[in-house]
């Protein structure tokens, strides 16, 4: 039996529940700015206020919306911090990796990667693309949007990497002696928690799959790997290309960015496609590049739980 990487100051879960309760919290808080921009925005048009996050997005300049938006994640990091430094008195890294320091070789190895599989698919999507895929680049507006994405969205996606594949899957190892338990409910609610998603409102609940799906993965590598860095490089690689290459009237990011899918909405194979042959390849790239090993037991086997050295309870 093998410890959870990074697990070596462990609380009772109900100390996980409250820092989880913290940083939603400080999220709350850092969502004012772009909520009281929308509301001056709104009531200066003389519109009503929009409903659905799609609206939301929509309201303001675009650059500001996604400014705005992303703020709300460096507020939410600041107390994340906040938790894992005064609460479970853990290091940044401790959450992140079982190595002695977070290794950034893997981080750009994966992010590098995902970035340039991405720039192919959407370079030969646009050639093969009569009508759909359109010319949207407008070089001063998305000059500004890359100073933006660049400096905000790594935040933003190392957040949620810490968040959901470090201490909510060190956190649900309280709770049962198996890795795939952590990997199971950390995939769940980080699928779950794109539901607002303009993208799901288009689709449909099915989407939530896609969403599921790519936690799953982000977890399956982590554990593998005993570490996140190829989650937090994989993560920045796709959100980041995400803003920059192609935006749509149904996307979370609606940017300046150079090519705008005019298409509408449908579900198709296409959308799996990530989790069908893309998510499979990089798991099996990943494997042989850092010889990985032992699957079963790093997937599924038992956890051993260091003596806790704060024995406090809630």
């Amino acid at each position: 039996m093998t410890p959870l990487f990074g697990l070596e100051r462990p609380l009772n879960f109900g100390w996980y529940l409250l820092g989880s309760v913290i940083v939603i919290v400080a999220s709350v808080i850092g969502q004012i700015p772009f909520t009281v921009a929308i509301a001056f925005k709104t009531m200066a048009s003389g519109k009503g206020l929009p409903k659905t996050m799609k609206e939301m997005l929509q309201v303001m300049d675009l650059n500001l919306s996604l400014f705005l938006l992303l703020l709300t994640f460096v507020v939410a990091f600041a107390g994340f911090y906040i938790v894992i430094r005064f609460i479970h008195k853990q290091t940044l890294r401790r959450i992140a990796t079982s190595r002695t320091q977070l290794d950034w070789k893997r981080v750009i190895t994966a992010f590098s990667i995902w970035a340039m599989l991405t720039l192919i698919i959407t370079i030969v999507s646009y050639k093969a693309s009569d009508t759909t895929l359109v010319w949207n680049f407008q070089p001063e507006r998305f000059l500004v949007l890359a100073l933006i994405a660049v400096a905000l969205i790594p935040i933003q996606t190392s957040l949620e990497e810490f968040l959901f594949r470090g201490y909510l899957m060190q956190g649900f190892a309280q709770l049962h002696p198996h890795r795939w338990f952590p990997l199971f409910w950390t995939s769940l609610i980080f699928g779950l928690l794109h539901i607002s998603n303009p993208e799901v409102e288009a689709l449909g609940y099915v989407v939530l799959f896609y969403y599921v799906g790519t936690g799953l993965f982000l977890g399956i590598i982590t554990l593998m790997d005993e570490g996140m860095e190829l989650a937090l490089g994989f993560h920045a690689a796709n959100n980041l290309m995400a803003a920059l290459l192609i935006t749509s009237d149904s996307s979370i990011f609606q940017t300046y960015a150079i090519f705008k899918d005019t298409e509408k909405p449908q579900l198709s194979l296409e959308l799996f496609l990530p989790l069908l042959v893309l998510y499979p390849s990089l798991i099996f790239i990943f494997s042989k590049l850092y010889r990985w090993t032992d699957w079963k037991q790093r997937l599924t086997g038992p956890i051993v739980i260091p003596d806790p050295i704060n024995t406090s309870t809630l």
